[in-house]
């Protein structure tokens, strides 16, 4: 099947089922093209939460595809590729959580929305890097905060708002890859660009940046912007919706190793498959769920 077939049997299956499809900003072009919804990890947890589709086909690594089960458990929700995961979020469990818990005890734990069901059962409060330094600041200054698994987004946020956190020594690989002479080099070749780069880069990285941004702060300066040019410091298939969304305006990966290869593990083919077979479904146990809830939708309240 051509793709554009494969496209065609998609919509028509999306009417049948009562489907509708969910996609993140790294997933490949193509797969971004049969968005309903594209956007990154907390803009998408509001469209599962308010959907009327009875499935929920979630194109993206499978933490966001629990957290859709945990905001509706009465939908079907399923992702094309049960592989997608996320490294961040195995690196920590929840276990591991409940020792550092222990070890601060009174403590506000903020999770990041990259992290397993189980963690977020462990949590007080789930934040995106949109949305991470609100998060923190809603929380009063008197209380401890331990922040996990992301060290990276914790001390940008800890920069935000002069908060002290607890960090666990959590990162994303992909974002780790980004170095600083990566960044200063790109500004030489693109001396025009503005530089923005997601608050999961190391602080060097940062550094560098002239905005610090989520996937969707990135979308809206880039349409906003009199800037005609911008060097982009996440992975690399940012620049595919920015390029679509902004015609006219160029974007540079700031650097082609930014590759996530979990997220690229979705394809059109997979996305018909799982529709046509109502496969692989995302389900979380109800104990867990109903403990996670609580700190995914303190979450998806915040701005």
């Amino acid at each position: 099947m051509t793709n554009q077939n494969i496209i065609s049997r998609i919509n028509e299956l999306k009417q049948e089922l009562n489907a509708v499809i969910l996609v993140h900003n790294y997933q490949i072009g193509e797969v971004q093209e049969i968005a309903d919804f594209l956007g990154d990890s907390l803009g998408l947890s509001r469209k599962a939460a308010g959907t009327d589709a009875e499935v929920i086909v979630f194109c993206g690594v499978h933490f966001m595809a629990e957290t859709a089960a945990i905001l509706a458990p009465e939908k079907t929700v399923l992702i094309p590729d049960p592989d997608a995961g996320c490294p961040m979020a195995d690196m920590i469990t929840a276990e591991e959580l409940r020792a550092v818990k222990a070890e601060h005890p009174g403590a506000v734990v903020v999770a990041y929305v990259n992290s397993t069901a189980e963690v977020k059962a462990e949590t007080d409060i789930c934040c995106t890097s949109a949305n991470a330094a609100a998060v923190v600041e809603s929380i009063p200054r008197d209380r401890e905060i331990i922040f996990v698994p992301d060290q990276y987004l914790g001390s940008f946020v800890m920069r935000m708002t002069g908060r002290e956190l607890i960090l666990y020594p959590g990162y994303c690989p992909v974002h780790r890859k980004l170095l600083p002479e990566m960044i200063a080099e790109q500004k030489i070749i693109h001396p025009r660009a503005l530089v923005m780069v997601h608050p999961e880069c190391t602080p060097g990285v940062i550094d560098l940046a002239d905005e610090v941004l989520s996937t969707s702060g990135m979308e809206r300066i880039a349409a906003r912007s009199k800037h005609q040019e911008f060097i982009v410091g996440t992975e690399v298939d940012m620049t595919t919706r920015l390029r679509r969304d902004n015609p006219g305006k160029q974007f540079y990966p700031a650097s082609e190793l930014v590759v996530c290869s979990d997220m690229k593990k979705i394809t059109l083919k997979k996305v018909l498959r799982s529709l046509e077979e109502k496969k692989y479904e995302v389900t979380v146990p109800a104990e867990i769920r109903e403990k996670a809830l609580r700190a995914v939708n303190a979450m998806v309240g915040i701005g």
